[in-house]
C-alpha cells in the first residue's frame, strides 16, 4: 500500500531514499481556516517507489522525512516549490536543500511564463494528469483511492519531468541559470514571517510616519494574535477595520466601538483593550522612531519611450533564447535601467546580464538600434551598421 501511516514504515522508506540522487516532493494542505497551512499529505517519489505520507496519522513521527528533506546529498525536486517549502520551514525552521524547481527550469527552457505541472507532464512525460481532486478536502479521513492516485501522480510524473528538463539544461548550458534561481528558494529569509513587517501588505492612503507607526503596531498585534490562535488574520480584524483605526486612532473603548466594522462587544473585550494599547504605543512613539513607508517608485518624465524600447528588446531576447520574459526582467527592472545609471539590479547580474543586460545598456547608450526586417525585429550594433555602410 502506498499510504504510510506509521513511523516504522516511514523510517524504512526514508532509509531507502537516503542514497538516492534525487526525490520528487509535493504536498497537499489546507489553509482556508488557519493562519499556518495545515499539512495533510506529503508525497515523495523515489527512483523505484512513490509513497504518500499521512502527517495526520495518530502517533506518526515525521522526523525521518524531515531528515531526508534536509539531506544535503539528495536533491529535492518540486514544482512551484514556494508554498510547499514554506510549510516545511514553518514546521522545522529549515529549508529542504539542495532543491530543483521544475517550474523555474521550464521558464528557461522555452515553456513560457508559468508552465503548469499538467503541461509539463503531458509534454515531457507523455502523461495525462487527472486534476479532478484538486479542490478536495485533504483533511478528511479516510482518503479515497482516487485522492491517493491523484496525489501520487504529482510526484510520479515529476521524476520524468525533472530528468527531461535536466537533459535540456545540459544541452543548452543553462543548468547554472537554474542554480542561481534556487538561491532565493533555499534562503530561509524567503519564508520568515515577522509580524513587525506585516503592515507593508496594507494599502495605506498616505505615508505620514505617525500613520505608518499606527499601521505597524496594529498589524503586528493582529499577526501575532492570528498566529497564536492559528486563524486567518482577517478573522481577528479585517483590513478595512484596521485601516479605519489607523486613520482615526481611538483613545477610549467608546471611540473604538464607533469604528466601522466593529461592535461594542469587541471593543469592550480583551482584543479591544489590546488594540487600544497598540494605538497608544504608536501615538507615544518618538517621531524620529516612526517607520517610513517604502518610497513610491519615481519614474522620471520622458523615459516612457525608453522603457517601451527596452520592452521590445526584452521580448525579442525572450523569444530568441526561449526564456520567459518575467524571469529575465520585470517592468520595475526596465524602469530602473531606463532612469538610472546604477547597475545594482538583478537584470545586470549573472545570466540575465549575459543575454539581456548588456544589450539593454548598449541600447540605452545608443550603441545599438532596433529595426524591422520584414515582420521580424532585428538588433543592430551602430558601429557595425556604420562599418557596413562605409
Amino acid at each position: 500500500m502506498s499510504l504510510i501511516t506509521t513511523t516504522q514504515r516511514l523510517t524504512d522508506f526514508c532509509a531507502r531514499q537516503q542514497t538516492a540522487d534525487f526525490v520528487s516532493v509535493d504536498t497537499e494542505f489546507m489553509r482556508e481556516r488557519t493562519f499556518w497551512p495545515k499539512l495533510c499529505l506529503v508525497q515523495i517519489g523515489g527512483q523505484d517507489e512513490s509513497v504518500a505520507i499521512d502527517p495526520l496519522a495518530e502517533g506518526i513521527d515525521l522526523t525521518p522525512m524531515f531528515d531526508l528533506l534536509n539531506n544535503p546529498k539528495v536533491l529535492k525536486v518540486f514544482h512551484a516549490a514556494r508554498q510547499d517549502v514554506e510549510i516545511f520551514y514553518n514546521l522545522t525552521g529549515s529549508v529542504p536543500a539542495p532543491m530543483f524547481d521544475t517550474q523555474v527550469a521550464a521558464m528557461v527552457c522555452g515553456f513560457g511564463e508559468a508552465a503548469s505541472y499538467e503541461t509539463l507532464a503531458a509534454s515531457l512525460a507523455k502523461a495525462k494528469v487527472d486534476k479532478t481532486n484538486r479542490f478536495t478536502d485533504w483533511a478528511q479521513r479516510p482518503l479515497s483511492s482516487s485522492q491517493l492516485t491523484y496525489a501520487l501522480g504529482d510526484v510520479i510524473y515529476l521524476r520524468d519531468v525533472y530528468l527531461r528538463l535536466k537533459e535540456m539544461l545540459a544541452k543548452n548550458n543553462r543548468a547554472e541559470w537554474v542554480q542561481e534561481e534556487m538561491a532565493t528558494l533555499t534562503n530561509p529569509a524567503t519564508y520568515a514571517s515577522n509580524p513587525r513587517d506585516a503592515w507593508h501588505r496594507l494599502k495605506l492612503r498616505g505615508d505620514k510616519p505617525r500613520l505608518c507607526a499606527l499601521a505597524q503596531e496594529l498589524s503586528a498585534w493582529r499577526d501575532t494574535e492570528a498566529q497564536r490562535v492559528n486563524v486567518p488574520r482577517g478573522r481577528i480584524l479585517r483590513d478595512e477595520a484596521l485601516l479605519e483605526i489607523a486613520y482615526h486612532p481611538p483613545r477610549t473603548t467608546q471611540d473604538l466601538a464607533h469604528i466601522r466594522g466593529l461592535n461594542g462587544g469587541f471593543a469592550e473585550g480583551r482584543q479591544g483593550a489590546e488594540i487600544l494599547k497598540a494605538v497608544a504605543r504608536a501615538l507615544e512613539l518618538p517621531a524620529d522612531q516612526c517607520p517610513t513607508a517604502e518610497k513610491r517608485r519615481h519614474v522620471p518624465n520622458g523615459i516612457g519611450p525608453v522603457v517601451d524600447l527596452l520592452k521590445v528588446l526584452l521580448k525579442q531576447v525572450s523569444e530568441e533564447h526561449g526564456v520567459a520574459q518575467k524571469l529575465i526582467a520585470t517592468t520595475d527592472d526596465l524602469e530602473d535601467l531606463a532612469s538610472t545609471d546604477s547597475e545594482d539590479t538583478p537584470t545586470l547580474r549573472g545570466w540575465r546580464r549575459e543575454i539581456f543586460g548588456t544589450l539593454a545598456l548598449a541600447l540605452k547608450k545608443g550603441e545599438l538600434v532596433l529595426g524591422l526586417k520584414g515582420k521580424k525585429v532585428v538588433i543592430t550594433r551602430v558601429k557595425e551598421k556604420q562599418t557596413s555602410a562605409a
